[in-house]
This record gives C-alpha cells, structure tokens and sequence, in this order.
C-alpha cells in the first residue's frame, strides 16, 4: 500500500479572498508551486493529499483523518511564530512532518533571535539592536551604514532602497515607518558591502551536506541595489543569479552555511544568506528553514538544478530524510 503524504500550505489566493494584500501573502504559495509538488510525490510513487492551511488541517485531523507523512510547508500568516502551527498542531496529534521543528521556525523567523544563537556558536554574524519604538531609533554603538527591515519577515517584506541608513535622521524615519507598517521590531544591523549569497544545506544531524550556492547580484538599474521585495517580484529586470567558482570564498560560506545550520538545528532542507564584509569574510545573515519550493522559481530549486540535481530528486530526498527520522522515532 501506498504511503500517503499529506500537503499543508498557505495559497495567497485563499487569504486575498479574505482581504489580506499583496504584501501580507507575498511569503505565501500559488496554486503552480502546489500543483508541481503534488505531481512530483506522485511521480515518486506516494499517494497525495491536499489538506491546505492549518486551519483546515486542524479540523481534518478533528475528523479523525491521518497520514503517513505531512509535507508541511505552512508559512502561517500572523505572529512571529506563525511558521510553527502547523508542525505544532500535528506534533500534538502525532503525525510525522517534513521540515524543522516548531521551536526552530520560531526562532529562525525572529532574525535577531536566530543571530544570537548563531553568534553564541562562534559564528560570525553582523552587529545588530532590535528597535521597539521610535525613541529607541539611535546607533548605541553601530556604524553606520546601517541597515533596517522588519524582524520577523520573510521575501524581502519591508525592504527597499530606504532600508540602507546613512545618517541619525534617515534611522529614525526608517525605524518609524517599519514599526507602524509591521507593528513588530525593527532589527538594525550593520551593512556589509560585499558580495550577497545563498546557500541550500540538505538532511538532518550527521547527514546535513551543502547542495550549493547561488550568488545574488543586484543590478545597476535597480534602486539603490536593495535586494527588495519588488527586486525578487521582478527578478529577470533587476537580478543576476549565478554559480560562483569552487575558491577558497565559496568554500568559506558553504563552511559558514553547514555550521550555521547545524548550530540552529534545522531539519530535511534549509536555505542560509550569507554576506562577505568589507574584508571579504562570509558572515551569516538569516536562514529559512521553510524555503520556497517553486521548481523553476525559488532559490533551492533553483540551486539544486545547478548543481545537477532534478526537482523530482530534491522532493525525494526531502522526503526521505523525514521518514527516516519518523521511523527512529517509532
């Protein structure tokens, strides 16, 4: 018999109907990211079944269904720990799930949480203050530039070409219109100059290996060079993606990438941002634990194929790394 997974996820369609806006669903899925995973766990010989968001898979496994496995990729859509309902819900109910675990999606998605922890491992990370309030909008210590983005959001939500701070006035304009945007914390850290990449680590503990990287380049004709929500929206205009050489600088951010991973226990797959300082070292920058799973699209996918490594081969791998720890756990 056939294992079954089920599919829980977030389509922005779903919450546009209930009056959300474009910028709240940006992190959100599409029905073609859906529809590519649903065929390629198909084509690997499981049975599918689309649950959707947690809402609907709360009132499923109410009903009694279950599942082999859920392939859980919920974003959620308020509070800092909306990645982890849905893999908090089914550790309750028991049902095994792909990806990290609730107390790691909470603590990746608060950016300055995660660089602690990061920087507790010796690990190198930019200097950084989280601002609660406009009076808390002065450098304590950072030199400027600076740079400032929501502290718990993803694709680039609340970044544009005025996230780059030069100067005391232009910091507390920026922290102002974040914090009333938001309604969360800004997190203010130092900018590094140089080059911008993104790592893919795949497995779990002793297992976890880099798949590859894929260096961000923003190009002139974009504002200010702000890799921004509107810069990845409309990437073919603004965006060069490329695969770096195998030099001693790709190997010191896969290095940084693995141990970064590690360091804050991720599961199955994960995507790192790494940055190189104005001296050319990597330091770590933000992870996600949930990456996008568009296989022509999204990051991972899109490294992966770089790398060789097929979209059908990258699910399975997913997959197996989850049922592997579902079984140990038996």
């Amino acid at each position: 018999m056939a294992c079954t997974i089920g599919l829980v996820y977030d389509l922005r369609s779903d919450y546009l109907q209930e009056g959300c806006t474009l910028e709240q669903v940006a992190e959100l899925d599409t029905e073609a990211t859906i529809d590519a995973l649903d065929a390629t766990l198909r084509s690997l010989g499981y049975a599918t079944d689309r649950i959707g968001h947690a809402r609907a898979l709360c009132a499923r496994l109410v009903r009694g269904d279950r599942w082999d496995l859920v392939f859980n990729f919920a974003e959620g859509l308020r509070g800092r720990s909306r990645e982890a309902q849905a893999p908090a819900i089914l550790e309750l109910y028991g049902v095994p799930y792909t990806f990290s675990d609730p107390l790691v999606l909470a603590v990746t998605l608060d950016k300055a949480v995660a660089k602690r922890l990061v920087r507790s491992h010796g690990l190198p990370t930019p200097s950084f203050k989280v601002v609660a309030a406009p009076s808390e909008a002065v450098p304590d210590g950072l030199r400027f530039p600076l740079f400032a983005k929501p502290v718990a959001e993803g694709t680039g939500k609340g970044v544009d070409e005025r996230s780059r701070i030069d100067g005391p006035e232009e910091l507390r304009a920026a922290c102002t219109r974040l914090l009333a945007a938001f309604g969360e914390p800004v997190l203010l850290e130092e900018y590094l100059p140089g080059r911008e990449f993104t790592t893919a680590v795949i497995g779990t503990g002793r297992k976890a290996r880099v798949i590859g990287t894929m260096e961000v380049e923003v190009l002139p004709a974009a504002a200010r060079a702000i890799y921004s929500l509107q810069m990845k929206e409309r990437c073919e205009e603004f965006v060069r993606y490329s695969t770096p050489p195998r030099d001693a600088v790709r190997r010191a951010v896969e290095d940084l990438a693995l141990k970064s991973y590690l360091a804050l226990e991720c599961r199955d797959v994960g995507r790192v941002d790494i940055r190189l300082d104005a001296d050319g070292a990597p330091s770590f920058m933000e992870i996600n634990p949930l990456p996008g799973m568009h296989p022509v699209h999204s990051d991972l996918p899109m490294i992966a194929t770089r790398e060789g490594m097929s979209f059908e081969r990258l699910i399975g791998e997913i997959v197996e790394s989850a049922r592997e720890r579902a079984r140990g756990a038996a």
